[in-house]
């Protein structure tokens, strides 16, 4: 028997073995690395469903024939299951699984925690007392909902704080516009402030209406209080959400609040679109495009939907979905969710009607966005395909790391590397390397040197992250000179990488690829030229940048901070009162003493710091 059948049996004897109860299952391939988790409410039968010769779905066959060993945990309940397959999945992140992006990255508005609270966007949750509203599918929607509320509804979206600041500056040029309230002025009331801040809740949660009908009721009593400038902006605001409420897709009655999933899958790709409706309106839109390699049966996509929902505040009461699940499986889901909404929430599959067609509508989004995605991954699978070909490298080079040295003198010297994944940006590998061993030169060469030499060691060093990725290429921003140190790097580390310096012409473009000994012309290889360039402006775009930050953070001070007695307060109103460092350098002592708030021991030690400074 060979030995893939023999281990099959063996993996099935022991599943025939498992318990008949709710627990988790972690597959495991053969160097103990987890590939999969998975869920059950009868352990026994859902794993030995895995090793029978019944006829399999390509996917989950890959996963079988990976799987070494299995291990499982027994569970109390279906929602204890549910939830720690979760937690194993976020952990381990397993080959076969569907993975959404971590929490921290999706993009959310907050209302602060203040006696005037803000509006502000972020991207991570804290345990504070604040009101986070997402997550969004893109920063792009979460800051153009923002822009909406702080013009539309006249939120503040100034850094000012209040009640502290009222009256200490002049209000702002959106106020003038009629874009923010003015609570700047102290001439708008808590009361009439929290409506404006209720109001935007409202417009948050997807109900327009019910913050139209708020304001309606208020702009009433303004005026039957006669307080007709609190009703003139009650009335504009409802303008503005009426105009906000004409843009959007009506698809279903004014009540109607629901989540609809649409599934598209083949060999090469999975997705699932989101449409989120409120109060009958689309309210935003979301697509998850899963690899190849990604289970999408029931159980997958019913542990999608819990990892989904789990980083959500709000849960409509009503979840469509496109593809079928275990009654077993819909009725647990739907106790989770509507324990976490406080409200019971309804998971229904449509096979008629109105909401079926809605389905049919994102099952569609979903195939687009698989199409779009297969066309762009062609594309960049071509163009690494060439580019390895170009430059004879043993294997296309799906991870590759690019460096750029950036300095202003013998300051903040930095190396920054950023890394493309299957011809992609991958942003969340970027790293800086800040030298440490220059001794305030500027040396291009030995920088290039620290900077692999300490990637090198997180590669032998690091068990898991970004670090411990081996590139299958090296860019280096520079000729043959920086390709030759970086090559004497890989040799003393005994490592063997493909490395190539991305050459720049007279107007610092870029011309070509290089070897320690000869230049590679890629101007006639138009796909290859575009991704190289691309590469090369972003690794410089991310180094300068970090670069220039670390510059303004140290010269926020001004120099006149380190005259004795001299603190941000009173440098300001120095500067203020002078204009600029040459005329406060020209003036006399007693014309900087006639400052108020500038003592005579104050304008002495000004006076003396520059006398002094004239005389280096």
């Amino acid at each position: 028997m060979p030995s893939t059948q023999k281990r099959t049996q063996e993996l099935l004897e022991k599943a025939n073995s498992l318990p008949l109860c709710s627990g988790v299952y972690i597959m495991k391939d053969r160097n103990g690395k987890i590939i999969y988790v998975g869920k059950s409410r009868k352990l026994k039968n859902r794993v030995s469903q895995y090793f029978q010769q019944s006829r399999k779905n390509t996917k989950t066959a890959r996963m079988v024939y990976s799987a070494e060993d299995f291990e499982y945990i027994v569970c109390k309940t279906e929602i204890e299951a549910l939830t720690l397959e979760n937690s194993l999945i976020k952990q381990n992140t397993p080959k076969y699984n569907i993975k959404l992006k971590d929490a921290k990255s999706y993009p959310y508005i907050k209302i602060t925690d203040e006696e005037y609270p803000r509006m502000v966007f972020t991207r991570t949750r804290s345990s504070d007392k604040g009101k986070y509203y997402g997550p969004f599918s893109g920063s792009s929607i979460a800051y153009s909902i923002l822009d909406i509320l702080h013009k539309s509804i006249g939120i503040p979206s100034c850094k000012r704080r209040f009640p502290q600041d009222f009256g200490k500056e002049r209000p702002c040029i959106y106020y003038q516009m009629k874009q923010c309230c003015g609570l700047c002025t102290g001439e708008v009331s808590k009361e009439e402030y929290s409506a404006l801040l209720q109001c935007a809740t409202d417009v948050l949660k997807g109900n327009i209406s019910s913050a139209t009908r708020i304001l309606t009721e208020q702009m009433m009593a303004y005026a039957d209080n006669e307080s007709f400038e609190a009703a003139a902006r009650c009335r504009d605001t409802i303008r503005a959400l009426e105009r906000l409420n004409q843009k959007q897709s009506v698809v279903a009655s004014p009540d109607t609040n629901m989540d609809v999933f649409g599934l598209y899958s083949d060999e090469l790709v999975s997705c699932v679109s989101l449409m989120c409706v409120r109060n009958g309106a689309v309210n935003d839109k979301s697509d998850f495009v899963f690899n190849s390699d990604a289970i999408t049966d029931g159980e997958a996509l019913a542990s999608f939907l819990v990892d989904h929902y789990i980083k959500l505040d709000y849960i409509p009461k009503n979840i469509l979905i496109s593809f079928e699940l275990d009654e077993a499986d819909i009725s647990t889901l739907e106790e989770f969710l509507s324990e976490r909404a406080a409200h019971r929430v309804y998971i229904k599959h449509p096979e008629r009607g109105t909401n079926k067609e809605l389905v049919s509508v994102v099952c569609g989004n979903a195939e687009e966005k698989a199409r779009q995605t297969k066309l762009e991954s062609q594309k960049d699978d071509s163009v690494l395909l060439s580019l390895a070909e170009l430059l004879r490298l043993e294997s296309i080079p799906e991870r590759i790391e690019a460096y750029d040295i950036s300095n202003i003198g013998t300051e903040n010297v930095t190396a920054g590397m950023v890394v493309y994944e299957n011809g992609k940006a991958a942003k969340a590998e970027y790293r800086l390397f800040k030298m440490r061993e220059l001794n305030g030169t500027t040396d291009d060469y030995a920088s290039m040197q620290e900077a692999i030499r300490r990637r090198i060691k997180h590669l032998k060093e690091d068990q898991s992250g970004s670090f411990s990725k081996y590139p299958d290429l090296l860019l280096i921003d520079g000729g043959k000179g920086h390709v030759s140190a970086v090559k004497e790097v890989l040799r003393e580390e005994n490592i063997d990488l493909a490395v190539f310096g991305m050459v720049k012409d007279d107007f610092h473009k870029t011309r070509a690829l290089c070897t320690d000994t000869e230049e590679i012309n890629i101007a006639k290889e138009r796909a290859i030229f575009m991704l190289i360039y691309k590469i090369q402006e972003e690794v410089h775009r991310f180094t300068v940048g970090k670069v220039m930050a670390a510059k303004r953070a140290t010269m926020k001070h001004s120099s006149l901070e380190k005259i004795q007695g001299i603190g941000p307060s009173k440098a300001k109103k120095l500067l203020m009162s002078f204009g600029t460092l040459a005329a406060l350098k020209n003036a006399s002592e007693s014309e900087i003493s006639a400052l108020k708030g500038i003592s005579a021991d104050d304008a002495h030690n000004v006076f003396e710091y520059f006398r002094e400074k004239d005389k280096k």
